[in-house]
């Protein structure tokens, strides 16, 4: 089956799944949140909210496909859009960093890298913008039997991340992109000289205002 990513949209923020289309833990401050979950808005605020970060930022998730059905998903945003992030005792994000919120792989198509796909997706796009690192709050203690909206922490480990505030529930870890960089020039050099090009252009990306 071809998978192929997407970027989310207000035209496909259907494609998550129900329960993450529902979900606003990220996306507000925890007592606005009771509110919202009280009165039935969390979709509407969801919308809301994506809705707000691409006009005022830009892309700020990805969805895998696996034909016409969605796999899994990343969002990411920068930490002043993400009114949760204040609440974690290892906070705040570091001011050169992209705060990477929710990512899941849909347990039945689990085991074929997908979540380094999507990690691999969310550092392409913020090369491009600019963007020094990701950061994220890891879940070190995660329950199998309730999934919680942390990423758990050996996940992002295992794709990179290094421990920049240790924790033992929630440290803080970071990806520099810079690393990812480097990946991506050698890999042009290599095909500079496998295809016998006299020169690679590239544009040096700039940083959008948040």
């Amino acid at each position: 089956m071809s998978r192929r990513m997407v970027g989310v949209t207000l035209d496909n923020l259907d494609l998550l799944p129900k329960k993450c289309r529902q979900c606003v833990f990220w996306e507000l401050a925890p007592h606005i949140r009771e509110q919202a979950e009280e009165f039935g808005q969390t979709e509407l605020e969801k919308e809301s909210w994506v809705s707000n970060v691409l006009l005022e930022w830009g892309s700020c998730g990805r969805i895998v496909m696996s034909g016409d059905v969605s796999a899994g998903y990343v969002l990411y945003a920068p930490p002043a859009a993400v009114p949760r992030a204040a609440a974690f005792p290892t906070s705040p994000v570091s001011a050169d960093a992209v705060l990477l919120t929710a990512l899941k792989v849909l347990p039945e198509f689990g085991g074929g890298g997908l979540g380094r796909m999507l990690v691999q997706a969310v550092a392409k796009d913020l090369i491009r913008r600019g963007v020094k690192a990701i950061e994220a709050f890891g879940d070190a203690q995660p329950d199998p039997a309730e999934p919680s909206c942390v990423v758990p922490a050996e996940f992002l480990q295992q794709v990179g991340f290094k421990t920049v505030h240790a924790h033992p529930r929630w440290p803080r870890l970071r990806l520099e992109l810079r690393t990812a960089l480097t990946w991506k020039e050698d890999v042009e050099a290599a095909l500079e000289r496998l295809l016998g090009s006299v020169t690679i252009h590239t544009v040096e990306p700039s940083l959008r205002p948040a």
